[in-house]
């Protein structure tokens, strides 16, 4: 099976956007990687979305659903793969990139039953999938709200950003302990120096991944 892939998981603030280009710019310069690239955004698999300028939350029901989607189309472009028979990694092989998949799915819906996201976890595995969990320390968790758009900080209160600051904190524990959880391998990445070239190249020189 020559497939293979990443899932960037993480607080919004966390870096998933710049450590996608930066694995996605790694991989193209391996001379030997793979020719087929999958990359879907959190806009194809997360669960609150801006519909026709409408924010839509999907249901569980409705996310499962998505997500047995894009886990069925990696599924049948590695079909077809295995279909044409044995070949290269670089001429047969596919590497795909997942972002909010799994772990937003298990946070999102914490208490609800496992069973149909274990499935799905599953199929993930079987497809060469790790989990790249990107976190921060508390002590920037400010800094780093701020750092995307500062001016929409200025007037905020005292309290409004201590909130904010909360919420990024207790999600990243959230997401840690839906990690513990979960059947996908996952390697949890402190991104405070905000080192994409580096964490790229030793996602993708890892010896069990590769």
């Amino acid at each position: 099976m020559n497939i293979r892939g990443v899932i960037l998981e993480g607080y919004s603030n966390a870096g998933k956007t710049s450590l996608l280009k930066a694995i996605k710019q790694s991989q193209a310069l391996d001379e030997s990687a793979e020719l087929s690239v999958v990359i879907l955004g959190e806009h194809y698999s997360q669960i609150l979305n801006n519909v026709q300028g409408e924010f839509v939350r999907l249901s569980r029901d409705q996310h499962l659903e998505l997500l047995r989607n894009r886990v069925g189309m990696l599924k049948n472009l590695n079909d077809w793969a295995a279909y044409l028979g044995p070949g290269k990694r670089k001429s047969r092989g596919l590497f795909f990139i997942l972002e909010r998949f799994h772990l937003n799915h298990r946070v999102a819906f914490s208490d609800s039953d496992d069973v149909e996201i274990t499935s799905i976890e599953h199929d993930l595995i079987k497809f060469g999938a790790k989990c790249l969990l990107l976190t921060i320390s508390d002590d920037i968790a400010e800094e780093r709200i701020k750092s995307r758009n500062p001016e929409a900080w200025i007037n905020k209160s005292r309290e409004e950003i201590d909130l904010a600051c909360k919420e990024l904190i207790d999600t990243q524990n959230s997401l840690r302990i839906q990690a513990s959880k979960s059947m996908v391998p996952t390697i949890e990445i402190n991104t405070d120096n905000k080192e994409w070239d580096k964490y790229a190249g030793l996602i993708m020189e890892d010896n069990d991944f590769a």
